[in-house]
């Protein structure tokens, strides 16, 4: 990994431990998998959403934004940075969200110490304190994968290049905003109480993907909500208890998965297995390759059988 910022992935488990490890409390992300006011209900209280796209590299900068307006002044009095470097995007559109909650959510010490440090800075000076901030930069670079083939201080975009980005949306004092950090200011979409917010937020996120081809499915909504496990043992369910206790355990297990490089694991488990097919005596390591061939037909087979049941139920 660089010493700079890299690249992390957008999942409800990352962005959950990712602030747990800032210090903020009782806070947890929940993926959406359908663009629905009641389902956002569902995981009330909702702190605000994060999305990510294909982040279109070829359009030129505009003074006025495609939907909303921008509001100037809510980047002088609310949290708003400016996005100063690659790859922080994902950490800055949540920390966009919880800097913004300090009234209803327990951020920890750190970061509203960071808070307090950067609340007089324009949004271009918050933007730079954040990046160069070796807290923030260190616990978003740990859930970054670990790869041997990327080096991310030589991977700039192109045109050519697909581009993903995150922006957050998030209620502020009666008012829906998008803040994106690669934005001159906050983008107002009107009037928005906390507990309107579902019903608002929806239809802005709609109007943003219908700019988008029809074919585009390349989108991911990460809710900020209450930590669940509050909530069940608030009413006494002990069975939803157990199943967010459940995924709490697998989040924790593929972050840690992330942190390592298993190439060369897999390549000496390769090595060990043909070793073995050949010391096994003459013929058993081409017999050995005869039936894993004929496995990979088979279920090439039966996917193409499938494939067909399907088509002619369609027409």
């Amino acid at each position: 990994m660089s010493a700079g910022w890299n690249t992390i992935e957008s999942d409800a488990g990352v962005f959950t431990d990712l602030i747990d490890k800032l210090g903020v409390k009782n806070v947890q992300f929940e993926e959406l998998i359908a663009l629905d006011s009641d389902f956002l209900k569902q995981h009330s209280p909702v702190y605000g959403v994060i999305f990510l796209f294909k982040y279109p590299t070829s359009e030129p900068p505009s003074d006025k934004p495609k939907d909303g307006d921008f509001d100037f002044k809510a980047a002088e009095e609310n949290f708003f940075a400016a996005q100063t470097i690659q790859n922080a995007c994902g950490t800055q559109a949540l920390l966009s969200v919880l800097l913004n909650k300090t009234d209803t959510v327990d951020i920890g010490l750190q970061l509203r110490e960071f808070k307090e440090f950067t609340s007089a800075f324009p949004s271009d000076l918050r933007g730079e304190a954040l990046s160069n901030s070796e807290l923030i930069r260190d616990v978003h670079n740990s859930f970054a994968r670990s790869s041997p083939f990327v080096d991310e201080e030589q991977r700039f975009a192109t045109e050519e290049n697909d581009v993903y980005h995150f922006i957050a949306y998030t209620p502020i004092e009666g008012t829906l905003f998008e803040l994106d950090g690669l934005q001159p200011a906050p983008i107002s979409h009107g009037s928005c109480t906390f507990d309107e917010f579902p019903d608002k937020v929806i239809p802005v996120l709609q109007r943003r993907i219908e700019r988008y081809p029809t074919q585009e499915i390349r989108f991911n909504l990460l809710a900020m909500v209450q930590d669940l496990r509050l909530k069940a043992r608030e009413i006494g369910d002990q069975d939803w208890l157990s199943r967010e206790e459940q995924k709490r355990n697998a989040w924790r297990w593929e972050n840690a998965l992330r942190k390592h490089n298993l190439i060369g694991f897999v390549g000496e488990v390769l090595k060990g297995v043909v070793s073995s097919k050949i010391d096994a005596g003459e013929g058993s390591y081409s017999e050995w390759l005869e039936v894993a061939q004929g496995k990979t037909r088979a279920r090439l087979e039966e996917r193409r059988e499938k494939a067909g049941k399907v088509g002619d139920k369609g027409t």
